[in-house]
């Protein structure tokens, strides 16, 4: 009598943290080592990303790999499924769908990483990450280190808090952010509002 082999399933691994933690190099570390091992990998960003090339993900200390630039998460189902491994950069700024379309990718027995903000600068749960990391095989939380006291830093303190820049997405690097610890934030979080009434 044979015995039935499943067949192999999806993985999903999210890799979240602040700005400055590391994300992008450890998703194109990942996407790197799968092509090194024959796996086909695509890697994805969301259109709204503009401050490197537009198809490359590039990290804070240089390192790059190609890119197909989506304007939302539907999109990600348009191209050749032909892959084993689909990377997915910024994830936080996609709509709530990229949940459906992971879940979907992983019906086909694709494998995906999805690459983070966990949080907004304001500490609340940025977009579909939490929902990703609430349904993921695997999470890593990446810490960058606190400019100002050098412990383990975990959101995105924005630098410039006028009344226009208080909008949730606002694109920028070390001009605008810099990543700060719980103890050096120096304005009240606003983190699971619900929770606190």
């Amino acid at each position: 009598m044979l015995l039935s082999i499943p067949k192999p399933k999806g993985r999903l691994e999210v890799v979240c943290g602040s700005m400055f933690s590391g994300k992008t190099e450890e998703l194109i570390s990942r996407l790197n080592r799968a092509q090194f091992k024959k796996q086909r990998v695509m890697c994805f960003k969301p259109e709204l990303d503009t401050r490197h090339a537009l198809n490359t993900v590039v990290s804070h200390n240089q390192k790059l790999i190609p890119c197909t630039p989506v304007k939302n998460a539907n999109d990600l189902l348009k191209y050749d499924n032909d892959y084993d491994l689909i990377g997915i950069d910024e994830s936080q700024f996609f709509d709530m769908n990229l949940v459906a379309v992971c879940q979907k990718l992983l019906q086909q027995n694709k494998s995906v990483v999805a690459c983070g903000l966990d949080m907004d600068f304001l500490g609340n749960p940025f977009g579909p990450m939490p929902f990703l990391m609430a349904i993921a095989d695997d999470v890593l939380k990446l810490h960058a280190i606190c400019t100002i006291c050098g412990e383990p830093a975990y959101i995105s303190y924005r630098k410039i808090l006028k009344k226009a820049k208080q909008k949730q997405i606002v694109l920028g690097d070390q001009n605008n952010y810099e990543a700060r610890c719980r103890n050096c934030i120096d304005y009240k979080l606003n983190i699971f509002k619900s929770a606190q009434k």
